[in-house]
């Protein structure tokens, strides 16, 4: 089987955040779930995307799952750019493609300069108490804090500005069980003449991920959560330390677009077989 790293969320190779591509064939549906596990394990990345083609006629064209090195997700926002990169690059899809996933169906369409629109489902955000534990671990006090929608699951950490989310260096082991997916601190831009409105850092240590570079899912969030802020519904994000990436983002309501771009720098084959 034909497998890609694709870098997400990046013009160019080596920045965003990489994801492995598998595309399947569609006659017998996905593997063994242990088998998926293994791979993604192999591959070793924040998350790899497996995907089938679906019949004709139904409400989804592609199936999509993802797989951290440890565990299942019910949503991925960069592995679902790179999937439809590489449909997009393979020729396999033109216009919008509707990939079947736990969290429903999400569209994905390709712009003729290679940029891609994710629409998504818009996360709904609940303030929840400063937890002492979390503002240790991370090693700063939270401004506030907010739960997010169930197939998120991550806690939104506002920081006091744009440098004390760079300078973070967190405990990740005493961060893991704090949340029911993952940790997403964040602060408004210093500079917005640089380009971004926001800055983001994610870490996910239940899932075998210590810092995720660029979490697409985690801007279903923040978005609404800086729009409320800064009184605007088109926002671009920049997220990660040592390798960063940004993410577009206009909020329609109950549901969102997610904008970026994707390269491949990868694409070997697999030689093991379910």
């Amino acid at each position: 089987m034909r497998i890609r790293i694709v870098d997400a969320f990046t013009d160019r190779p080596f920045g965003g955040n990489p994801a492995g591509v598998l595309l399947l064939d569609g006659a017998g549906g996905f593997p063994p779930d242990a088998w998926l596990q293994q791979v993604a394990a192999e591959v070793n990345l924040s998350e790899t995307a497996f995907a089938h083609p679906l019949p004709p006629g139904g409400e989804a064209d592609w199936a999509l799952r993802w797989f951290t090195p440890a565990a299942e997700v019910d949503m991925c926002g960069h592995a679902t750019l790179a999937t439809a990169h590489v449909l997009a690059a393979s020729g396999l899809a033109t216009g919008p493609v509707r990939f079947s996933a736990r969290c429903g169906v999400l569209e994905v369409t390709a712009a003729a300069d290679g940029t891609l629109v994710m629409d998504f489902p818009t996360s709904s955000l609940t303030e929840v108490e400063r937890d002492p534990a979390v503002e240790r671990a991370l090693g700063a006090p939270a401004k506030s804090v907010h739960d997010t929608s169930e197939h998120i699951g991550d806690l939104v950490v506002e920081l006091a500005d744009e440098r004390a989310v760079r300078e973070l260096t967190p405990d990740f082991a005493a961060l893991r069980g704090r949340s029911r997916r993952g940790i997403i601190v964040t602060a408004a831009a210093e500079d917005p003449s640089r380009g971004y409105d926001f800055v983001s850092r994610g870490f996910f240590p239940a899932l075998g991920i210590d810092e995720d570079p660029v979490t697409g899912s985690a801007h279903t969030a923040l978005a609404p959560f800086w729009a409320q802020r800064l009184g605007r519904t088109e926002l671009v994000g920049l997220q990660g330390g040592a390798r960063t990436g940004l993410v577009r983002v206009r909020l329609l309501g109950d549901r969102m677009l997610l904008i970026g771009r994707a390269v491949t720098v990868i694409d070997g084959e697999l030689l093991t077989a379910p």
